[in-house]
C-alpha cells in the first residue's frame, strides 16, 4: 500500500486528481440511522458517494458477532462496484467532523483488503469553513466489477481473542469513553464493564477542540504511555461494536506505530456470551 498519511486537508482534497480519487461521505447517526442520508441529498463534496454503516459496511444478519459485524468480501465488492471503485483509487472517506464512526470504518476496510484509502482530517465541518463548493446531484461514477478479499491477519474474533490474552501476547485497547469501560454507565449494551485486562484510550482524545486530529508526535507520545514499550503489533483495539476502534486504529498508524488489529466484535460480541468474563473499575 501507498505509504502517504491515512488523514488529508481540505486542501489536497481539493485538488485530488477525480479519476483517481473516490470521495465517500459517511456520516451516521447511531439514534438516526437514515439522518446521514438525508443530509447527504441535502449537500455532499462534490463527486461523493454515500456510505451506509448498517446496509454498506456491516453485515447485520450475522449473530454473535457485536452489533455491527463485519461484511462479506462479496457483499463489499457490490458495494464498491456500485460506487465505482477499482484497483488504483484512493478512498477518501468523511464525515460530520472527527472521523469517529464510518468514515474510520471505511478506511480501515479499504486496508483490511489491501487497498489505499484516507480520512478527510476536519470531516464536512472542515470543507465547509474553507468555503468549498457542495452539490445535492448523487454521485454518478461508471459501475465496476471488483474482487475482494480480507487480510485475515489484521482482524481478531473471541475464540482468537481470548486465547492470546490468557498467553499475554496480545494488548487491548478500549475506545469507549472512560464511564463506560469502568462500568459506570451503558447506554447501548445490556452488559456494563469490560474486558479483563483491557486499558482504556477514549477515542475522543484524538482530536482537538475543533475535530482536527492531533499531532502525529503528540498521539505517538500518548500510545505509547498506554502500551509501555509493547509491540504496537501486538496491541488489538475494541469499542463498543467494531466501529470507533478503529478511530484508535487509524491514530496509531498515523503516529506511525503501524501493525495493530481490530477485535471486530468488540464489547457488543464479548457481553453476548455470558461465559466471558467483565471487569469494572
Amino acid at each position: 500500500m501507498n505509504a502517504r498519511s491515512p488523514l488529508i486537508d481540505v486542501t489536497e482534497l481539493a485538488a485530488a486528481d477525480p479519476d483517481t480519487t473516490l470521495i465517500v461521505d459517511c456520516r451516521f447517526q447511531l439514534a438516526d440511522t437514515e439522518h446521514g442520508r438525508q443530509a447527504y441529498r441535502q449537500g455532499h463534496i462534490p463527486g461523493a458517494a454515500y456510505a451506509h454503516l448498517d446496509e454498506d459496511l456491516c453485515d447485520l444478519g450475522k449473530q454473535g458477532l457485536g452489533r455491527h459485524p463485519l461484511p462479506e468480501p462479496e457483499a463489499f465488492a457490490a458495494v464498491l462496484g456500485r460506487w465505482g471503485w477499482k484497483p488504483g483509487v484512493t478512498v477518501v472517506a468523511y464525515d460530520a467532523g472527527n472521523g469517529a464512526l464510518t468514515a474510520a470504518r471505511l478506511w480501515w476496510l479499504m486496508r483490511w483488503m489491501g487497498a489505499e484509502a484516507r480520512v478527510l482530517d476536519g470531516g464536512m465541518a472542515a470543507w465547509t469553513a474553507a468555503g468549498k463548493p457542495l452539490e445535492q446531484d448523487a454521485a454518478r461514477r461508471p459501475r465496476t466489477q471488483v474482487n475482494v478479499s480480507f487480510n485475515p491477519d489484521m482482524v481478531l474474533l473471541t475464540p482468537q481473542l481470548r486465547s492470546e490474552l490468557d498467553a499475554g501476547t496480545a494488548l487491548l485497547i478500549d475506545a469507549r469513553a472512560a464511564p463506560r469501560y469502568r462500568g459506570e454507565s451503558e447506554p447501548i449494551d445490556p452488559v456494563a464493564g469490560h474486558v479483563p485486562g483491557a486499558r482504556n484510550h477514549p477515542f475522543a482524545g484524538n482530536v482537538d477542540a475543533d475535530q482536527h486530529w492531533r499531532a502525529a508526535a503528540d498521539l505517538r507520545a500518548g500510545f505509547e504511555q498506554l502500551i509501555d514499550g509493547r509491540d504496537p503489533a501486538s496491541v488489538v483495539h475494541m469499542c463498543g461494536s467494531g466501529v470507533t476502534a478503529c478511530h484508535n486504529l487509524l491514530a496509531m498508524e498515523y503516529a506511525g506505530l503501524h501493525g495493530s488489529r481490530l477485535y471486530a466484535p468488540s464489547w457488543s460480541g464479548w457481553v453476548s456470551d455470558p461465559d466471558n468474563p467483565v471487569a469494572t473499575g
